[in-house]
Parts: structure tokens; sequence; C-alpha cells
């Protein structure tokens, strides 16, 4: 479905990505995992055309899409929920979604009420502003608005990011039941936990390249990719980390700096 090739995307002399290539599969959930500042959210805006490579290719059904503009890449069928969030704030809940909404030839495509029916929440929420909404209602409707689009394939960027365990559980739960419905994702994430829970197959980055690759059962028995690249400490290592792990569901690095986005 999707396959990155080499890559290399810089932001004016600053090289980014170093020869990134990776696929996701229809039907498959991939996470892109790394510390950040690594290249993670610079991958995912290379293949939406924000900021595309000076070099390399990639190709969405067997068709490149490389230099194209955003909003073809997008109406070919990848869609976006972009780190941050991003939701129009001045904008109710149900005008954050009807404005994104997108006819295409799908079997089952999502309407409005599909997407009620998956975030009763935002049902409730329906009238309010974004400026209203909770951070994780906010990365509801986010989601709900990549869906509307009525894509092929989400990229996710950092779902999970800045909320509270218990939310970031609901929103796992949610991208596994989009994940069951059989929907193709490539989700980025430092929340080990969370992505592993959901992914079929795994790439970790640093430093703009590809030092990983995987299934999630060969990932999870590498604690030296894990504490090297990521800084989760895997208990019963002895390989030191320079991250800590809390036992809780968020084990992600601290002390890096956000990346580009």
């Amino acid at each position: 479905m999707l396959e990155v090739d080499d890559i290399h995307t810089y932001y004016g002399e600053s090289y980014a990505l170093q020869g990134v290539s990776l696929k996701v599969e229809s039907n498959q959930v991939v996470a892109l995992l790394g510390r950040n500042g690594m290249g993670k959210t610079t991958t995912i805006r290379s293949i939406i055309g924000f900021q595309p490579p000076r070099r390399g290719r990639i190709l969405f059904n067997g068709e490149e899409t490389t230099h194209l503009r955003p909003f073809t890449i997008a109406k070919r069928g990848i869609g976006l929920v972009p780190q941050g969030r991003r939701i129009f704030p001045s904008l109710s809940v149900q005008e954050n979604l009807t404005v994104s909404s997108r006819e295409r030839r799908k079997s089952n495509p999502w309407t409005l009420d599909r997407v009620y029916g998956l975030f009763p929440i935002l049902k409730e929420r329906a009238k309010n502003t974004g400026t209203t909404l909770s951070g994780g209602e906010q990365q509801m409707l986010a989601i709900a608005r990549a869906l509307m689009t009525n894509a092929d394939l989400l990229l996710m960027d950092e779902p999970s990011e800045g909320l509270a365990p218990l939310i970031v559980r609901e929103i796992g739960d949610l991208i596994l039941t989009l994940k069951q419905e059989g929907l193709s994702m490539l989700l980025v994430e430092q929340n080990v936990a969370m992505a592993t829970r959901i992914a079929d197959y795994v790439y970790v980055i640093s430093n703009g390249h590809i030092v990983f690759e995987g299934d999630v059962s060969t990932f999870n028995a590498d604690a030296t990719v894990q504490e090297q690249f990521i800084g989760v400490q895997v208990a019963g290592s002895s390989v030191g980390s320079t991250g800590s792990n809390s036992g809780t569901e968020q084990q992600t690095p601290s002390g890096e700096q956000s990346e580009r986005s």
C-alpha cells in the first residue's frame, strides 16, 4: 500500500532523514518509534507532502506521490492525524467533522452517524467549539476528522501526546477498534506500550536512520534496541539506559527536545 524508498529530507541545510525506507501493507498497522527529534514527524511530513524529500521515492497504491501537493496526496486516500491535534478551535465539533468530509467509493464509508457511534462523546459535544474540549476529546476529534476523509491509510502522529494514562488507554482502544475494522495505519508514537499493543510491525528511527525493523515480538525481545534507541528500561536487562520506565503504560523517554512539526 505505502512504500517509502530511501528518502532524504532536509530543512534548509539540516539533513533530517538520511535514507529512510519503510512499508505499510493493506490492513496493517505499522509503528514508527524513536526518541524526540530523531525524524518521526519529518517522516510523516514527507509522506503527506508538507516537507517533500530531495531524494528517494514514496509510492502509494503503486503510484508515486513523492512531489505531489498535500491536498492531492490526501485525495489519493491518505489521511492525517497531526501532532498537536490541530483541530479548528473556533468551529464546533460537528463543523470540524463536516468540513473534512470526503466521499470516496468505499463499501462502508465513514459518515457523521458512524463517527458518532465510535465517539459518542463527540455527539454529546457536537455544538461545542474546539476550545471547550478536553485534551482527550480534542484527540478524539482529530482522529474522527481524519476518518471523515474516508482515507485508505491513516498517518497518526503522537496520538497519546500530553494525555493522562487513562485517556491514553481509551485512545489506544479506539485505534485498536479501527485496526480490527481493517484500516491501515502508520502510527508514530513514543508510548511504547500503547504502540506495541496495536501494531503488527515496528520500525525504530534514530538520527534520521532506520535502526531496527521487525514484528512486535522481535522488537519486544530486543532489550538493546529498546534501551539504546528509545530509552525504555527493560526489566532484568543489564544494558544501560538513558530513559526510565515507571511501570505504567506511558513508557516514554524523558529529557528530549521536541521534534520539528
